[in-house]
C-alpha cells in the first residue's frame, strides 16, 4: 500500500465474485465473464496492452462485447492494440465502445497539445519510464467510442445487468460500472488507493466538491467489492463504505474549508498555510487517504483554483513581475551571495528544507560565471537540500518534481565545469 509499485499493481490479477478479474498494469484493467462474451472496464496503456492481453487471455477465451473507458487518460484507454489485432485474426465483430461524452474534447486536447504533454508526462512519471526513449503517449490514435453517455447508461449483457454513472472527479469524463448482480463497482481513479490525485501540479482543473458527490453516489449502492482505478481490490462492505466514506468526508472537508476561509476575504497564502495546521489526524492516519500519488497540500491549490484568478497574493507586485534572475541579482547587489549562502546552510542544518531553498535561489539565480566558486557550492547545497526532501516524500508526483530538479541541477553543474574548462 505504501509503495508506488503496489499503487500501480504491475502484472497482478486478482479473481473474485465468481466472474471478476482485476488486472494491474499502470492502470488497472478489470474483466467480467458472462456466457455471451467479456465486459472490459480499462485497458490499460499503450506500453502494457500486450501484458494485460497476455494476462486477460490466460483467464478465458471469450471475446469482448463491451469495452468501458473509465475516463480519457492514457493509462486507461489506449492499451487497445493486441486486442484489435485479436478482433481481426478471429473475425470477431468489433466490440462496443463507451465513453462518457467529453473523452473525445479530451484527446483532441491531447492532440493540440502533443508536444507538450509529453515534456510533461515525462516530468510526472520520470522515475517510472527512465531513459526509455519507445515511451510515448499520444493520442494520434485512439479506439473511439461508439456509445456516447451524458450522465447515466445500463445494458444487458448474458443475462447481467449492468449500469453507468458519469460524476467529475479527477477528470470531467469519469464514468464508473455498477454491477448489480455481484454488488462490484469498478471506480476508474475516482478511488486510486491513497488521496486522491486532485491539484496535480502539471494538470488541469479537477473536482473536489463532485468527487465528494461521486463518493455518496456510490455509498448508495452497499456493495461488496470495489475495483479501483489503481491499486488492490477492496472486499467486504464495510471496508468499501469505509473508503467510500472517509474519501467523501475529505473532499468536503478541503473543499468547504478553502471555501470559507475564501469567504473571509483570506489569500491563498494564508489559507494554505492555516488548512496545513488544521488537517485531521483521520484523514492523516487512515489506509486510502495515504499522499502515495496525489496529496493534501495539492487539493487546497484545486479548491483555490476553481474557484480563483490567477492574482492570488494580494500583492500588486506580482500582477506584473520581473523576470525572477533579475530580482536575484538586486538581491544580491543589497547583501553578498555568501552571506546568503551561509544562511541557507544555517537552515539546511535545522531541518528547516523549504526556507533553506528560498534563500539559497537568489545565489543560483544571481551569480554568472564571474563568481564560480560559490555559485557551484549554492547548486549542491540545493541539491542536498532536495534530496533530502525526497527522502521524506511519499507523493509520487512531487518526489518526481524534485528529483527532476536534482537531474538538471547536476547537469548545469557539468555545464559549468565544462565552460570553466573551455
Amino acid at each position: 500500500m505504501e509503495t508506488i509499485s503496489s499503487f500501480f499493481g504491475f502484472g497482478n490479477t486478482t479473481s473474485f465474485a465468481d466472474m471478476c478479474h482485476l488486472i494491474g498494469a499502470f492502470g488497472n484493467c478489470c474483466v467480467i465473464e458472462t456466457d455471451e462474451g467479456l465486459v472490459v472496464f480499462d485497458i490499460a496503456q499503450e506500453q502494457f496492452g500486450q501484458l494485460v492481453f497476455d494476462q486477460l487471455r490466460s483467464l478465458t477465451d471469450r471475446p469482448i462485447k463491451y469495452l468501458i473507458y473509465s475516463h480519457g487518460h492514457f493509462d486507461h484507454c489506449f492499451g487497445f492494440s493486441p486486442f484489435v489485432e485479436e478482433l481481426k485474426k478471429n473475425g470477431w465483430e468489433m466490440p462496443q465502445i463507451i465513453a462518457q461524452e467529453n473523452i473525445l474534447n479530451r484527446w483532441e486536447k491531447y492532440r493540440m497539445l502533443e508536444g507538450y504533454h509529453r515534456w510533461l508526462n515525462r516530468q510526472q512519471f520520470a522515475s517510472v519510464i527512465g531513459n526509455d526513449s519507445s515511451f510515448r503517449l499520444s493520442a494520434r490514435e485512439t479506439l473511439d467510442p461508439t456509445i456516447i453517455v451524458h450522465e447515466e447508461y445500463s445494458f444487458e449483457l448474458g443475462g447481467w445487468t449492468f449500469e453507468l454513472f458519469h460524476d467529475k472527479g479527477e477528470t470531467d469524463d469519469a464514468l464508473w460500472l455498477w454491477f448489480p448482480g455481484k454488488k462490484v463497482i469498478f471506480s476508474g481513479d475516482l478511488i486510486i488507493s491513497g488521496f486522491p490525485n486532485i491539484g496535480n501540479p502539471y494538470k488541469v482543473q479537477r473536482y473536489p466538491k463532485h468527487w465528494a458527490l461521486a463518493m455518496e453516489r456510490m455509498l448508495a449502492k452497499n456493495a461488496e467489492y470495489l475495483a479501483p482505478g489503481h491499486g488492490p481490490l477492496i472486499e467486504s462492505k464495510d471496508k468499501v463504505n469505509d473508503v467510500l466514506s472517509i474519501t467523501a468526508e475529505a473532499m468536503h472537508f478541503v473543499h468547504d474549508e478553502v471555501v470559507k476561509r475564501m469567504n473571509q476575504g483570506k489569500w491563498f497564502e494564508q489559507i494554505y498555510n492555516e488548512m496545513l495546521e488544521i488537517y485531521p489526524d483521520r484523514f492523516k492516519d487512515h489506509e486510502y487517504l495515504k499522499p502515495i500519488y496525489g496529496c493534501y497540500p495539492f487539493a487546497i491549490h484545486a479548491v483555490y483554483r476553481l474557484y480563483h484568478g490567477w492574482y492570488d497574493k494580494g500583492n500588486p507586485t506580482d500582477l506584473f513581475p520581473a523576470e525572477s534572475d533579475i530580482i536575484a541579482r538586486e538581491f544580491l547587489k543589497i547583501s553578498s551571495a555568501e552571506a546568503y549562502f551561509e544562511h541557507a546552510k544555517k537552515l539546511f542544518s535545522q531541518g528547516n528544507l523549504q526556507l533553506a531553498l528560498h534563500i539559497i535561489d537568489p545565489v543560483i539565480k544571481g551569480l554568472d560565471l564571474k563568481r564560480p566558486e560559490i555559485l557551484l557550492e549554492a547548486i549542491k547545497l540545493k541539491i542536498s537540500i532536495l534530496e533530502k526532501q525526497v527522502k521524506d516524500e511519499s507523493s509520487f508526483i512531487t518526489s518526481n518534481i524534485l528529483t527532476n530538479e536534482v537531474i538538471r541541477l547536476n547537469a548545469r553543474i557539468s555545464d559549468i565545469k565544462e565552460n570553466l574548462d573551455s
